[in-house]
Formats: C-alpha cells, structure tokens, sequence
C-alpha cells in the first residue's frame, strides 16, 4: 500500500469545531424621542437595562430629542422612556446588533394615544421635561418607603455595574488570550452574580483554552474546571446548543465519549441551521474513539445538513476508505462514495490543508484527480465537432 496512505490511515484525533460567540464585540443603541407637539423632546431619560447579562445605563435626549449610547456588548436589552419621573413607554427584548444600531424610537404622541390622553407624562413641548417631585404630598410612611427604594436601586445598579465591568475587563482579558487574566475576572463577576449563564460560558472558554496551553496534571485540571463551567451554564440555560457543544469538547478530552456523544446529539437537536457542525464533531468524537462505522453515518449526516462542508467530505473519504479491501495482486478497492468524497473535498477546498492528502487516497485507488472543477449551475465548456 502507498506510503502516505498507510500513514493517513492510521487513527489520529480528528480536530473538533468550537462553537464561539460574539460577546467581546461592541455595538450602540439610539433613537429619538418626540413630544405630543412633534417636536424632538429634550431631556428624557432613556433607561437601558441588559437581561442576558445584569447591567443597566442611562442617558437622556438632547435638545433636538436624539439619544445615543455607545460600547454596548452585543445582547438582549430592555429599553425604557422616562418622562417627568415616569416610565411611559419600554421596547422589550431588544437585541442589539453589529453595523449600525436599529432605531428605537418614541413618540409621546402615539403612546398617549395608545394609553389614553392622561396616561402619558410630560412632552406637550419639544424643550426638557421638568423635573418630578415624586414625594410632594406623600405621608411620612411613604416617603420612608420611597427613600428605601430609591437606596435599593442605587445599591443593584452599583452592584449591576460592578458585574458588567469584571464581566467586559473578562472579555477583553480573553481576545487577548490573556487566560489567567480573564477566568480570575469571570471568577469575580460569578461571585456577584451566580445565576448569569454567560459568565459561566465564557469561564469555560477561558480554562479549555488555557488547558490547551498546558500539558500533564495542569490540563487536565483545566479540562475539569471547564467541564464544571460548562455544566453550570447548561443548568442555567438548558437550550444553549454552543454550550452543550463545547461541553461535549471537554467532555470529550476528558475521554467520557459517551456522554460527548449525547451532549453533542442534543446540539443538533437544539440548533438544526447549525447542525452540520454538530454532527462533524460527533463523527470527530467516533473516529478519536476508533468507531468508524457510526462516524460514517455522523460525517453523511453533517455533509446532508451543510452539502458545502468540505472537511466532512474529507473525513467521510478517510472513513469509507479505511473500510477498503486488498485484492490479491495488490489493489485497492474501496467502498462506493470514497473517490466523490475526496473529489467533492479539492472541489470545495482547493487550497485547504488536505489537499494533497485527498490526492493521494484518489492516486492510490486508481482514480483520476480532478484539476478543474465547474461551478454549480455553471453550463459545460462546448466540445469541437469532428
């Protein structure tokens, strides 16, 4: 048998796909505020409260009724207009995005309508909304009350700005790979607030990838931290399929394939536009565990879902070859579909790192390599009659 195909064929660890997240990117939240007259209403408070992750903002309009809050972390907001010291209107589940922000905009004219003329507060003009005086004519019982509510406000957004803050200098600390850094700062926003999914997950990121730094005892107790990371971000939001995806990584360095498997099946279940991936880092988890037969039908699986995914054809290759028989004057013959996988893989990755050994499984099976390739839907060049 060739060289090269009796080294390939021989069982290496398939590398498997980290599902990653966008939190370390920023984004702005804006929009204008009208007053009943049409005009833009100045000095509103536009009170921004994040609810992936506890943290609350506030700015107010400007004279023209615009507002505008910068370096957001990419997530779900809740956004509230106050007038004259009350919440007249909110934009709930706002989910903010890269590139320009959506518009959130109010109109006082609209929200009385919607609430009735009394309803709404403030904004007959397009000048600044006077200041409430929310305590005239409230008992000294009441005013009590309302004092002690307005400390318990000021205490939860300190302690909410506290979080964020540990919670970014984390991020920050990660995209510069500055491992030790980072977990020692989700470790303190996890103290905070034990109950944020996202600290947790982003903990786990941190240790698997500093355990991929480090070898013997100190990987392995990185594995571990993140395994433990991980299963505290599931238990907060089961329906996360990247975190039981990433989980399921861990879990597979850990050697428990057996529960990789099941938490990468539930992945699938989860998440099916990103399924393919799924199903490759199972078929990844059969093969680094010597079951080619089931990583087969994972790699099939993943190629059904994602037909552009050209490293699953490539493994599939690996895997339908390794069924392959030898005749008795030395050739090859392997299983239906091995030489279209390997020439799908140079069709979708010319360039891509197994390149030259998808030639060489084609070469050693006796089958053309294919050095041009036409596009989908492209019409075959014309041949000269004779």
């Amino acid at each position: 048998m060739h060289a090269t195909v009796r080294k390939l064929l021989i069982t290496l660890p398939v590398a498997l796909v980290l599902a990653s997240s966008a939190w370390a990117q920023t984004t702005a939240i804006e929009g204008d505020v009208k007053g009943v007259d049409g005009k833009g209403l100045a000095g509103a408070n536009i009170k921004i409260v994040r609810t992936d992750i506890k943290a609350n903002y506030k700015v107010k309009t400007d004279k023209k009724g615009h507002f505008y809050y910068g370096g957001l972390a990419l997530g779900t907001y809740n956004i509230t207009l106050e007038v004259e010291g009350m919440d007249v209107d909110q934009v709930s589940g706002y989910r903010s995005t890269l590139g320009d922000p959506k518009p959130v905009n109010f109109d006082m004219k609209e929200i009385q309508a919607r609430n009735g003329a009394g309803a709404a507060a403030g904004g007959a003009g397009g000048g600044a909304a006077p200041a409430a005086e929310p305590e005239r004519g409230m008992s000294a019982a009441q005013k009590a009350e309302y004092e002690k509510k307005k400390k318990e406000e000021a205490a939860a957004m300190a302690k909410n700005k506290e979080l964020n803050d540990a919670f970014n200098a984390a991020r920050e600390a990660q995209t510069a790979k500055n491992y030790n850094a980072a977990i020692e700062a989700f470790t303190k926003a996890s103290v905070l607030d034990p109950n944020q999914h996202v600290v947790w997950g982003n903990m786990a990121d941190s240790y698997a990838a500093r355990a991929a730094t480090e070898t013997g005892d100190a990987s392995a107790a990185d594995y571990t931290k993140a395994a433990e990371s991980y299963q505290k971000a599931i238990v907060i939001k089961p329906d996360d399929a990247a975190y039981h995806n990433n989980y399921a990584l861990v879990l597979a360095k850990n050697k428990k394939f057996d529960e990789a498997q099941a938490e990468l099946t539930k992945s699938a279940q989860l998440d099916p536009q990103q399924a393919g991936k799924y199903y490759f880092n199972l078929g990844a988890v059969y093969v680094n565990t010597g079951q080619n037969d089931p990583a087969t039908e994972a790699f099939k699986k993943a190629i059904e879902l994602d037909p552009m995914y050209s490293e699953a054809y490539y493994q599939l290759g690996l895997t339908l070859f390794a069924k392959a028989t030898t005749t008795a004057d030395g050739k090859i013959v392997p299983p239906a579909g091995t030489a279209d996988a390997f020439q799908k893989y140079l069709e979708l990755a010319p360039t891509g790192p197994n390149v030259d050994s998808a030639k060489a499984m084609l070469e050693a099976i006796g089958s053309k390599v294919e050095t041009t390739f036409q596009k989908p839907g492209q019409k075959a060049p014309a041949t000269k009659k004779k």
